[in-house]
């Protein structure tokens, strides 16, 4: 990585994700975790989108490396990426509603995706419509936890860094760069 990458601002940023996959670690409570908002927030502040989708690809995966993987990550990192391409759309106008809405759907397209692929891969539910929508009504209990994590996680995140900004100014003014 050259000088012009390790700004501060990216190593704040890459901080914040790395701090937050950790938390990923800690949790006993199902679906509540950080991801989510670390895809949520890579992407709408990592500039460059290799690195909107590497530095937070790097934690999950890192963490799944200490958590374990099961036979359904193609799922989880689908749905990752595409909260990464939420952040992205995301860039010009970061405000509470725009994270708040980035943050919910993030968790709907992880719960709509990983259920999916739970109802297509496993033999617990048939292969109709009923089966599909008896999937996603046993799964419900899991969204609220994994709501309240995204909206959580997002706005400790987003407001981390929007208070570092208030703080240190320099930070702001780098996103004139991008």
């Amino acid at each position: 990585m050259s000088s012009k990458i390790l700004t501060p601002r990216f190593l704040l940023i890459a901080a914040l994700i790395i701090v937050a996959a950790s938390f990923r670690l800690f949790t006993n409570i199902p679906n509540f975790t950080p991801i989510a908002a670390i895809a949520l927030f890579g992407g709408a502040y990592l500039s460059k989108k290799p690195y909107a989708f590497l530095l937070p690809f790097t934690a999950l995966f890192i963490t799944d490396l200490i958590i374990g993987f099961h036979s359904l990550m193609f799922a989880v990192y689908l749905s990752f990426a595409l909260t990464v391409g939420i952040g992205i759309l995301m860039r010009k106008n970061i405000r509470v509603l725009t994270v708040l809405g980035g943050a919910v759907s993030s968790a709907l397209i992880f719960f709509l995706v990983t259920n999916f692929a739970v109802w297509l891969t496993t033999p617990y539910y048939t292969k109709d419509l009923t089966g599909l929508m008896h999937c996603y009504t046993m799964a419900i209990p899991f969204f609220h936890n994994g709501l309240l994590g995204d909206l959580m996680y997002s706005s400790v995140l987003f407001g981390s860094f929007y208070f570092a900004r208030l703080k240190f100014p320099s930070l702001a003014l780098q996103e004139s760069k991008r």
